[in-house]
């Protein structure tokens, strides 16, 4: 296939900035851009003109945007805030503000140079946008064993990608033997890892120590002339309950770490921000040699799988959020539902160890310190037949996953903690003496 001019020049752009970034891009990432010779560029050529018979939606006559009374009546942001659709890159106050915010929150990652954060569908929708930009059929990404399902649905089968897993843990801790033989196979060349922390399912994430021993197994992965995309799925960011577990994102540490190593942030508003209806997510990257022509070719590609996917995202959603970060009780409100999650989390840990050995005949949790989950593991009885057994016996509801348990304990009373446990280790009888 011949590429289109505006992909050359965009590779091009990479390629001087660092050879590394044009390898590592998919068949895929060589062949996006966003167009800005078409109809978008045509339209905003039009831009301010008395006549414009450009722009694909309906107007008034006075210019203002069409829109139907019944249903502005249930939102209080002016039309233009909601009717149109949004820029295509997303609104640009909201992209500074989540970029600020995440300087504010990982200090590592300081002035490091980064793209500017570009809002996607949701943070399914970003993720996929990693897999379909640096990812080829048959390649391998590497991830931890305790993963979130969905992964499957676009890693394996949309874009052909397979799974290759280390243990997520040794002893209670993060296995980082197993992560670094994982990325020491196949010889030296392109690697996708994907890190995903707090994790889903397992509700755990590194601690400052082994967060270090973590890049340093990267950097070493690194110069020995592996060329590495690194994806961060923060998900679950800022929703740590313990002293010592690592509080910020691994992105700042990855941002200048080598230049064999692009890091890519997947992050959004869905559950670090509660708002999982609004379907924002933001895709950011970083990378020790970017200069800003490469900044902008990046974003160009990523705008253009955007563009030739979802065409752009939601308009009232990007801009109540932008409302919700500028408010004086933004901070305080946000922090309240902290610590609702936090005191679930404690609670659940005093109920785990006070019934220790009781539990241990049926199940022990794998570690956990962080984000909405934690997972038990079964011995002695099928987890599917607890579960079915929770529903119809005991009006209680978990997930059944391999040879575990998956609880969401964000989504539990801290009143009910001790009876969900208790419903647990009571079907387990029962299913035990079906068994």
């Amino acid at each position: 296939m011949t590429l289109n001019p505006q992909a050359v020049q965009l590779n091009d752009i990479l390629e001087k900035c660092n050879p590394a970034l044009l390898r590592l891009l998919s068949r895929h990432g060589r062949e996006m851009f966003f167009p800005k010779a078409d109809i978008l560029k045509q339209t905003a050529d039009a831009k301010g003109k008395k006549i414009n018979a450009t722009i694909g939606i309906a107007l008034a006559d006075d210019g203002s945007p069409m829109y139907l009374p019944s249903l502005a009546q249930y939102v209080k942001l002016d039309p233009k805030e909601y009717i149109p659709y949004a820029p295509a890159y997303g609104v640009q106050k909201l992209r500074e503000t989540w970029a600020k915010l995440l300087r504010e929150k990982n200090p590592t990652l300081g002035q490091k140079m980064m793209t500017c954060p570009i809002v996607t569908s949701g943070m399914t929708n970003a993720l996929a946008i990693a897999g379909y930009l640096w990812g080829n059929p048959g390649e391998k990404i590497i991830l931890s064993d305790k993963f979130w399902g969905n992964y499957r649905g676009f890693f394996e089968r949309n874009f052909d990608m397979e799974f290759s897993c280390f243990n997520t843990f040794q002893d209670g801790h993060f296995d980082l033997e197993s992560f670094e033989q994982k990325l020491a196979e196949d010889g030296v060349g392109k690697k996708i890892v994907l890190i995903n922390m707090p994790n889903n399912p397992s509700g755990y994430t590194v601690t400052e120590e082994e967060a270090k021993q973590v890049m340093d197994i990267l950097k070493r992965s690194a110069e020995s002339g592996n060329e590495l995309v690194v994806i961060c799925d923060d998900a679950y960011f800022g929703l740590v309950f313990e002293e010592g577990v690592l509080t910020e994102s691994l992105f700042g540490y990855l941002a200048d770490l080598h230049e064999n190593i692009l890091a890519v942030k997947v992050d959004g508003l869905t559950k670090e921000e509660y708002m999982w209806g609004f379907r924002v997510g933001f895709l950011t990257c970083a990378n020790k040699n970017l200069t800003p022509e490469a900044v902008e070719a990046l974003e160009n590609k990523i705008v253009g799988s955007i563009r030739s996917t979802v065409s752009n995202c939601s308009l009232i959603a990007q801009n109540l959020a932008l409302h919700a970060f500028e408010s004086p009780t933004y901070a305080s409100e946000k922090k309240k539902n902290f610590e609702t999650l936090r005191g679930r989390y404690i609670r659940t840990k005093e109920v785990l160890e006070k019934n220790k050995e009781k539990y241990a005949e049926f199940f022990s949790p794998l570690p956990f310190d962080s984000g909405y989950f934690l997972c038990i593991e079964m011995k002695q009885v099928d987890p599917e037949a607890v579960r079915q057994k929770l529903l119809a016996d005991f009006d209680t509801g978990i997930i059944s996953t391999g040879n575990m348990i998956r609880i969401a304990t964000s989504a539990c009373p801290v009143d009910k903690i001790e009876e969900l446990f208790e419903n647990i280790y009571q079907a387990s009888k029962i299913s035990k003496v079906k068994c």
